[in-house]
C-alpha cells in the first residue's frame, strides 16, 4: 500500500490537517509511527522496536494468532446482527457467566466500553425509578454525554457537575483523607458515600446507582482497601439504589489473583451489574453488560427492544471465545500474578534508591496488583508534592529508550503499567533498568546544578 511508505512527517501533517487536534497523540512533542505489532512489542516504520507498557486493549497480545485466526474464519462464514439464532452468542454468553458470581447470569453484547456503561445506566434507572448517581472523584466511566455527566474527570473542564450527580472522595490510602496509618480506611472511605447519599437525600434525590472502576485507573491507578466496596454497596441498596462495577480496564485476569478485579474485595461482594470493554476482544470491538435477572426482568418490562446492530455479532462473539481459550491455555492470569509481583519488587527497589518515587508498596498497602501498577512520583516526601513535569520528562526519555509508557491521575504523576499480559519477567527488568538509568541520570543533574528541561 502506498500509506505504507508515506513518511512519518508526511502522515502527521495528514493527521494534523485531517484529524481534530481533540484527538491527542501519545507522545505529542514527537510522536511513534506504529506500523506492526506483536505480543507485548510495537514497531515503528524504521522497524524499531517498543516494550509497548500501555496497551491493556492487546489483552492477550497485540495481533494473537488464536484470535487473529476466530475472526477471520467467522468472517468467512458469516457475520450479521444477532438478531438471528446463532451458537457464537450462546457460548460466549455461558463462559462469561463461569467466571462470575452466579447472580450475574444475564448478558447483553455491545461494541464499546462506553455503551456498556450507559445501558448500566439505564438498566439502574429501570430496575430503582431513580435517577441520581454517586460517583467517585476523578473517575472515568467513557465518552458518550450520559457519562462524561457522571466523570468528574471529564465533567469538570465542561458544564460542570450535575444536580444529579453526586461525588464521593476517591478511596486512595496515599493522597485522600484516609491514608495507610489509618485504622480502618475501607469503613472510613465508605462512611464518605453513606455521607454524600445523605447529604442527596436531605435535597430530596434518589439514588439509582453507585458506579465505580473496581480500581479506578484515570483516578491514578488506585487499589481500594479491601472490604470498602461491600460497605459501599449497603449504603447504596439501603439507598434504593445498584451497585455498578466498570471492569472495562481492570477485567479479564489482569489483577491475577482473580479472574475479576472487583473480586478482591471479597468473596461475599456481588456487584448488580458488570460493565466490560477493551480487554475482551484484544482490540476488536466487543463490550459487554452482565446483571441480574431481577435488574433484567424490570428493563423487559418496559416493552422497549434493547438491540444493537453489531454487538454480539458471530465474528465479535468468535474473538471473545477466542480470548478466554488464550487465557486458559497459556495460563496468562497466573502470568500477571507472577510477572507482576516481580515488577513490583523491582519497582519497590527504585523507591528506596529514587526520592522521586513515592508510592509503589507501603507496609499496609500496595499501588498495584497483577499487570496494574502504578508509580507514583513526588517532589517531596513529606508533602507528596506530585512531580508532574518530572513523570512527563521521564516517559518521553523512556519512549527514546523504546519503552512505551503513559502518565495518569489527577496530577498526571502516575507511571501507569497495563501492558498486554504476555508482558514477561524479561521485560520487567528491562523496563525497570531503563527507568533506574534515567532517574540517575536525573539526579545526578540536579546533583551538578545542571538545568533539567522538562520536556512537556
Amino acid at each position: 500500500m502506498a500509506a505504507d511508505r508515506r513518511s512519518k512527517a508526511d502522515t502527521l501533517a495528514l493527521r494534523q490537517r485531517l484529524i481534530s487536534s481533540s484527538c491527542r497523540l501519545f507522545f505529542p512533542e514527537d510522536p511513534v509511527k506504529i506500523v506492526r505489532a506483536q505480543g507485548q512489542y510495537m514497531y515503528d516504520e524504521q522497524g524499531a522496536e517498543y516494550i509497548d507498557c500501555i496497551n491493556n486493549v492487546a489483552h492477550v497480545g497485540h495481533c494473537h494468532p488464536v484470535v487473529v485466526r476466530a475472526a477471520h474464519e467467522q468472517n468467512q462464514v458469516l457475520n450479521t446482527n444477532s438478531r438471528y439464532l446463532h451458537d457464537n452468542i450462546v457460548d460466549y454468553a455461558q463462559r462469561l457467566s463461569e467466571t462470575l458470581p452466579e447472580p450475574l447470569c444475564v448478558f447483553y453484547f455491545l461494541n464499546s466500553g462506553s455503551e456498556a456503561n450507559d445501558l448500566a445506566l439505564r438498566l439502574a434507572r429501570h430496575y430503582t425509578g431513580h435517577q441520581d448517581v454517586v460517583v467517585l472523584d476523578h473517575a472515568y466511566h467513557g465518552h458518550l454525554s450520559s457519562l462524561i455527566d457522571i466523570s468528574p474527570y471529564k465533567f469538570r473542564n465542561l458544564d460542570g457537575q450535575k444536580e444529579w450527580v453526586h461525588v464521593a472522595p476517591l478511596p486512595d490510602t496515599y493522597r485522600g483523607p484516609y491514608r495507610e496509618d489509618h485504622p480502618n480506611p475501607a469503613v472510613a472511605y465508605a462512611n464518605e458515600v453513606k455521607r454524600v447519599v445523605s447529604s442527596a437525600q436531605e435535597k430530596g434525590r434518589k439514588i439509582a446507582a453507585f458506579f465505580a472502576e473496581s480500581l479506578p485507573s484515570v483516578g491514578g491507578q488506585i487499589i481500594p482497601p479491601a472490604g470498602y466496596f461491600s460497605q459501599v454497596a449497603e449504603h447504596i441498596h439501603k439507598a434504593g439504589g445498584v451497585f455498578v462495577a466498570d471492569e472495562i480496564q481492570v477485567g479479564f485476569g489482569r489483577v491475577g489473583k482473580h479472574f475479576w478485579a472487583f473480586q478482591l474485595q471479597g468473596k461475599d461482594f456481588v456487584p448488580d451489574i458488570v460493565t466490560m470493554g477493551k480487554s475482551i476482544g484484544n482490540g476488536h470491538p466487543v463490550a459487554c453488560v452482565a446483571t441480574t435477572q431481577p435488574v433484567a426482568r424490570a428493563f423487559e418490562a418496559t416493552g422497549v427492544e434493547y438491540f444493537n446492530t453489531f454487538g454480539g455479532s458471530p465474528v465479535s462473539c468468535a474473538v471473545g471465545l477466542a480470548v478466554l481459550n488464550v487465557l486458559e491455555k497459556e495460563q496468562l492470569q497466573a502470568h500477571a500474578t507472577s510477572v507482576g509481583s516481580f515488577l513490583m519488587e523491582l519497582l519497590r527497589q527504585q523507591k528506596i534508591k529514587h526520592p522521586i518515587v513515592g508510592d509503589v508498596s507501603l507496609p499496609r498497602r500496595h499501588r498495584g496488583v497483577g499487570l496494574f501498577i502504578g508509580v507514583d512520583l513526588i517532589k517531596d516526601e513529606a508533602t507528596r508534592t506530585p512531580a508532574t513535569e518530572e513523570a512527563a520528562y521521564l516517559v518521553s526519555r523512556l519512549k527514546e529508550n523504546y519503552v512505551l509508557l503513559s502518565t495518569d491521575g489527577p496530577g498526571r504523576n502516575i507511571l501507569k503499567f497495563k501492558p498486554p499480559m504476555c508482558f514477561s519477567l524479561d521485560n520487567a527488568r528491562q523496563v525497570v533498568a531503563k527507568l533506574d538509568a534515567i532517574l540517575t541520570d536525573m539526579e545526578e543533574k540536579v546533583r551538578s546544578c545542571q538545568t533539567l528541561r522538562f520536556q512537556l
